[in-house]
């Protein structure tokens, strides 16, 4: 068989009554390998990006030592790649499925391009106004990706909930807070975003003492127990700043506020800070610097 008599068969075929479905199973078909070509150029584009963020975070591993570079930049950059690759591939599905359903409508209706019009710009309207909070979470989604103002993993406050982002999705965001509880919060009622996991963190550990203490020897104390600290192996490197003793930063009838404050990595700061406590308190029991809260007032008889 030449491929003119092919040819002929199948415009014989498409002419004849088994046309139409002819046509709508192409268009099913062809809807499906364009769908398979999108996907790919995608992965394979996400995978490239991945693939060089790999090579450029060994590169900088070997000058961390020096003090460049982020351990969790690297981390970070492939997961807004893959979010806005699974973002891209969502509106790429939803474009040819669109077009596909046209034209199948169109082929078993040929007279509906009219209708189909009229149908498309009554739908439009009413979707115009019924879907905006739609059309805001799913613009808000993709420019958290673009933006890297969140992701997964990072502790974030949002206003509703306080958490971990357990996923970012084109239109809803779920935050894990300390309860447990899991938060469903669509993207458009984000307005601002307090990321507690980008860049470096602080513990700050706020000592509440008698009116009467001696400063001097708690401020010590508080350099020697955090410096102590920040030189242990197991510790230094969670540990970017040499701490520093803040001084008194509230003053109450019969109490003083001692702060101390050390510059961490956002992944160690709850974990500097609560081994910074213990260790606070075990330097000032050993030096007995902390008298008594309550103090007895002695009135003598005359």
């Amino acid at each position: 068989m030449t491929w003119d008599s092919f040819w002929a068969g199948f415009v014989d075929v498409m002419d004849s009554g088994w046309g139409i479905p002819v046509r709508v199973l192409v268009i099913i078909l062809v809807a499906l390998i364009v769908k398979a070509i999108a996907k790919t150029v995608i992965r394979r584009s996400v995978d490239r990006v991945v693939a060089g963020v790999k090579v450029i975070e060994a590169a900088e591993a070997r000058r961390r030592s020096e003090g460049a570079g982020s351990p969790v930049r690297g981390a970070r950059r492939v997961q807004r790649t893959r979010s806005l690759g699974r973002i891209f591939d969502n509106a790429a599905t939803s474009a040819i499925v669109i077009v596909a359903a046209l034209l199948v409508v169109y082929q078993i209706w040929p007279g509906a391009t009219g209708a189909v019009a009229l149908l498309a710009a009554g739908l439009g309207a009413g979707l115009g106004i019924g879907a905006q909070g739609v059309v805001k979470d799913v613009l808000n989604g993709i420019f958290f990706a673009i933006e890297d103002q969140l992701g997964i993993g990072d502790v974030i406050d949002v206003g509703p909930a306080v958490g971990v982002v357990e996923d970012v999705g084109v239109r809803i965001t779920q935050v894990r807070d300390v309860d447990g509880a899991l938060w469903f919060i669509p993207n458009g009622q984000i307005t601002r975003v307090a990321n507690m996991s980008q860049g470096w963190g602080r513990a700050i550990v706020d000592l509440t003492v008698p009116y009467v203490v001696d400063v001097d020897a708690v401020r010590d104390a508080l350099a020697t127990a955090a410096s102590a600290l920040a030189a242990e192996p197991d510790w230094k490197d969670r540990i970017l700043e040499p701490p520093s003793v803040w001084g008194i930063t509230s003053v109450a009838a019969d109490s003083l506020v001692i702060r101390v404050a050390v510059k961490t990595t956002t992944s160690a700061k709850d974990d500097v800070g609560r081994e910074l406590r213990a260790r606070i308190k075990a330097v000032l029991d050993e030096r007995a610097l902390i008298p008594p809260a309550v103090t007895t007032v002695r009135m003598d008889q005359g």
